[in-house]
């Protein structure tokens, strides 16, 4: 492992890239070897080195799933019993919903919740019980176990579930029966104590233009458990190495059972043209379909920061990479392109549309589609399909809109980007089993209205 090497690589790519900053840890041989590169925040240019704190993101829910994965082994928790024997509480606008879902629809993003939720109930413990309270009139995106559609609200009340089955608050749990264990000393979830260390802003701005700080720096609180860790990209791959090593700390402690870890790698759920997306959902983990694979993962996203973890247990090889701002989807495509092959023998595909695409009926698609915390709308003009997507709700001020034009892979496959500076992403269109027209996009399903 030569880090100088991916030091000069990561700085290159995020200049490329007008990423800001951004930190990366890489295991190899039972090592963690760590680099960094730009600033934390371009107002302050103060430097981003190894040992900064960036956000996570949605990567959260992998820790969030081990503890749950972890209740399970102890017998106290039934993955396929409804939400309701554990919180009687529970509740959303669909009484079937209600009563039927359970936490392998949370963990596997099949609940149909409506999922983009971020409603702020405070800085106090009760939080995320006041969050899972004001899920009351969450409607559905589809009914439970049909599709997949990528819910964080589902991972709110995972939490809350590990909040009343251990006696503590999700933040207290995650450090005693996880971090400290694992001696990841630089992962914290508050505000307040990130403030003990350096740490990265977001930057916000369309790509190819020079990203600005963002507003806002992070998630609420009642965001928790689905996606408020702030860590060193070091202490991410700690976590990595938990599931690499069988479930076991470094100092040989069983944190969680092997069959457990195995549970949660296991593929469960297909997406949608899975040929395009080359991946399906385990309990928690996204597991790749990658030649030299299989392949472990997650990425995250919160306000201006995005972050990447990648790992191939066949190998023992674990790649993070934490970002604040700019396309950093270019550079931990190529970077994990790069890495993976040299060290895990493992080929990153690369999806885009083909040079001379298919002609397609495209009449049918036009319509909108809408979930929870966005709208779609799909038009078409001289036979070319355009989406224009809208966050509404909590993020309508900072998510920007998305304007891109749909280029045909296949009947129902498109590829989406908004401009050349973006990596493609697969747009599908499809039915349910019921024969409801659905849009797949940003690993969400929206039901045509």
């Amino acid at each position: 492992m030569d880090i100088n090497h991916w030091q000069q690589r990561l700085a290159e790519l995020c200049e490329a890239h007008t990423v800001p900053g951004a930190s990366l840890a890489i295991l190899v041989d039972g090592e963690i070897h760590e680099c960094a590169t730009g600033v934390l925040h371009r107002g302050t240019g103060v430097e981003a080195t190894a040992d900064s704190l960036f956000q996570i993101g949605s990567i959260t829910k992998l820790y969030t799933a081990t503890l749950i994965m972890q209740l399970v082994a102890e017998g106290a928790l039934d993955l396929d019993a409804p939400v309701v024997t554990v919180l009687p509480e529970f509740a959303v606008a669909d009484p079937v919903a209600t009563k039927t879902v359970t936490p392998r629809h949370l963990l596997t993003h099949t609940s149909g919740i409506d999922g983009d939720f971020f409603r702020d109930t405070g800085r106090g413990d009760d939080c995320v019980a006041a969050y899972v309270a004001a899920c009351a009139d969450l409607g559905q995106n589809h009914p439970p176990g049909v599709t997949m559609s990528y819910c964080n609200s589902g991972f709110t009340v995972l939490g809350r579930i590990i909040e009343v089955l251990t006696g503590q608050v999700w933040d207290d749990a995650l450090r005693e029966r996880l971090l400290d264990p694992l001696g990841a000393h630089d992962t914290m979830t508050l505000a307040e104590d990130v403030l003990r260390f350096r740490s990265a802003l977001g930057h916000l701005g369309e790509p190819g233009d020079e990203p600005v700080p963002a507003p806002l720096w992070g998630l609420a609180r009642s965001a928790g458990p689905a996606g408020t860790i702030n860590a060193t990209a070091a202490d991410v791959v700690r976590f990595a190495k938990l599931h690499l090593d069988g479930g076991r700390a470094p100092d040989g402690t069983v944190i969680l059972p092997a069959e457990q870890v195995a549970a949660m790698h296991r593929p469960l759920v297909q997406l949608p043209a899975s040929q395009a997306h080359r991946m399906c959902w385990g309990l928690g983990w996204i597991v790749y379909d990658w030649p030299g694979g299989p392949v472990i993962g997650h990425d995250g996203a919160t306000v201006g920061q995005k972050a990447f973890l990648r790992v191939v247990p066949g190998a023992g090889v674990a790649a993070a990479l934490l970002t604040n701002g700019g396309v950093p989807a270019e550079v931990s495509q190529r970077l994990f392109t790069e890495l993976l092959a040299e060290h895990a023998g493992v080929v990153v595909p690369d999806f885009a549309p083909p040079a001379e695409p298919p002609v397609v009926d495209v009449s049918r698609y036009v319509g909108s589609y809408v979930r929870e915390g966005y709208d779609v709308e799909v038009t078409e003009r001289d036979g070319v399909l355009n989406l224009r997507g809208e966050s509404i709700g909590e993020l309508a001020e900072i998510n920007a809109v998305t304007n891109a034009v749909l280029v045909p892979v296949e009947e129902g496959l498109f590829a989406a980007r908004r401009n050349e500076h973006e990596p493609w992403v697969p747009v599908v269109f499809y039915t349910l089993p019921d024969g409801s027209p659905y849009l797949h996009f940003s690993m969400r399903a929206a039901p045509k209205s």
